[in-house]
């Protein structure tokens, strides 16, 4: 079976890309890497290693000026382009075959206004940059929940995390964006310029353009936060998803808690005869007084005799680096989601049977807590809607062997069609898979909002050419 399609391979990229390079000499400062250059494969690589593409140039930008210059040659020869900044997007939409890869990797700038409470962020900047340089301040902008994730993808596709019950999406607490569009324009899109382009970009991906910075509102988080990270033994799943979703419908805001199967790792933090066995974890955090998150998660520590219990104060950016050693580059990764209607009965049962089945002792099964200011947020008000529903399902297929791929792939495939029945639709774009299912993938993640996303598309990018993504087609 073929993960990730690349194309006919009877010409290599240089054959096909000799024009392309040729344009591209003399219009960008950034370097300029072909097929065969030194470190050609290590700037075509991307986090998930299950992604095997082969561009026909990478350019590393420098500045807007390259960005617009790779638009407006990639627009001139018909080429495919993609756009890399945290190259971190499981689907691997960052790199393209026989195209252009806009590499943005090296825009990496924070700026933050205190008294205004404002951060500008360029576009290679990832979720462990801007937490740095807002916790100088006692600030956060509510981003995701691995640090090494690139802010940009993150939150052109929503953005959920640590911060969501608490401030929203990622692309909730987005004020303004410069984006390059199709035409070569660089504009900025805020609520009071370009609000069509800028109500797309919250949530309906790389479709629009190129977005080379990215103003954020942030909040006070910190320093310290009050933690939760305990894993109990799994004999009992279906019990303890059970007080998961009871704890999850008496929350405040302030708290936030995702629960996961997992297989307990071969460490010695671990007890040694439940090492290699089914677990389940519990991770989440408080970013009110630290002597209530305390109390707050005092049932969730309780649920059952736990095997670990890592849960303490610690620095918020100790908490958005928790997770990061588990995800490293070149791993293979698959992983779908789906929104939950609730955590019944039934849908707990699919969830604890199918972690009992993972072919991968890497993977999990996680079920997001969704609401607070997720919820007061119209469906309409943003391109990613599903506000109200309680809970989303996030299925990670996570291996190593290459001789594996096919049944982790079949695994996530299988899970995500037998949790259908609990879902009122939609997903997060920034979990799909590959997008196999296509057109019908996309249009079920926005549901009502698509065909206004259509339409935004035909005035920004009318002949699609940014369509390395989970891709909305311009209405006709």
């Amino acid at each position: 079976m073929s993960i990730d399609e690349s194309g006919d391979r009877g010409a290599t990229p240089g054959e096909r890309g000799a024009p392309l390079v040729d344009s591209l000499e003399g219009r960008v400062a950034g370097r300029l890497i072909r097929p065969g250059d030194a470190g050609y494969d290590e700037a075509r690589a991307v986090w998930n290693g299950l992604v095997d593409r082969y561009p026909a140039a990478i350019v590393r930008c420098t500045g807007t000026a390259d960005v617009v210059a790779c638009v407006d040659v990639a627009r001139e020869h018909g080429a495919p382009i993609s756009v890399r900044g945290g190259g971190h997007n499981v689907a691997g939409t960052a790199v393209c075959d026989d195209g252009i890869v806009v590499d943005c990797s090296e825009l990496r700038g924070v700026w933050i206004d205190p008294d205004a409470r404002r951060v500008r962020v360029q576009a290679g900047a990832t979720l462990a940059d801007v937490d740095r340089e807002t916790q100088l301040f006692g600030l956060a902008v509510p981003l995701g929940v691995v640090s090494d994730t690139g802010v940009a993808g993150l939150t052109l596709g929503g953005g959920f995390g640590h911060l969501s019950r608490s401030y929203g999406l990622s692309c909730d607490a987005l004020r303004s964006a410069d984006v390059v569009t199709a035409d070569g324009d660089v504009l900025t899109a805020s609520a009071e310029e370009h609000p069509d382009l800028f109500w797309a970009l919250r949530g309906g991906g790389g479709n629009f353009g190129v977005v080379t910075s990215f103003e954020f509102e942030a909040y006070p988080v910190g320093p310290e936060v009050m933690a939760c990270f305990v894993v109990h033994p799994a004999e009992n799943a279906p019990e303890l998803f059970r007080k998961y979703r009871a704890f999850c419908a008496d929350a405040p805001d302030e708290v936030g808690l995702l629960a996961f199967t997992m297989w307990v790792p071969d460490d010695e933090a671990f007890p040694e005869d439940a090492r290699g066995k089914p677990g389940v974890g519990f991770l989440g955090s408080s970013i009110g007084p630290t002597d209530e998150g305390a109390e707050a998660f005092e049932p969730v520590r309780a649920f059952d005799t736990p095997l670990v219990d890592f849960s303490g104060v610690m620095p918020f950016t100790e908490l958005q680096q928790m997770l990061d050693e588990d995800y490293p580059d070149g791993r293979r990764y698959y992983w779908k989601s789906l929104y939950l209607s609730g955590l019944t009965d039934e849908a707990i049962e699919t969830i604890v049977a199918a972690a009992e089945t993972a072919p991968s002792k890497l993977s999990t099964v996680d079920v997001w807590q969704l609401g607070g200011a997720i919820s007061r947020v119209d469906d309409d008000a943003t391109a990613i809607g599903w506000r109200d529903v309680p809970h989303m399902l996030g299925i990670e297929a996570n291996w190593d062997d290459p001789a594996d791929d096919e049944a982790n792939v079949e695994w996530a495939r299988t899970l995500w069609a037998e949790m259908q029945p609990y879902s009122p639709g939609g997903l997060y774009i920034n979990f799909p898979g590959f997008g196999e299912e296509g057109d019908d993938l996309v249009r079920a993640a926005y549901g009502d909002n698509y065909e206004r996303l259509a339409d935004v598309k035909a005035r920004y990018d009318p002949e699609n050419l940014f369509r390395s993504n989970q891709n909305v087609e311009p209405s006709t």
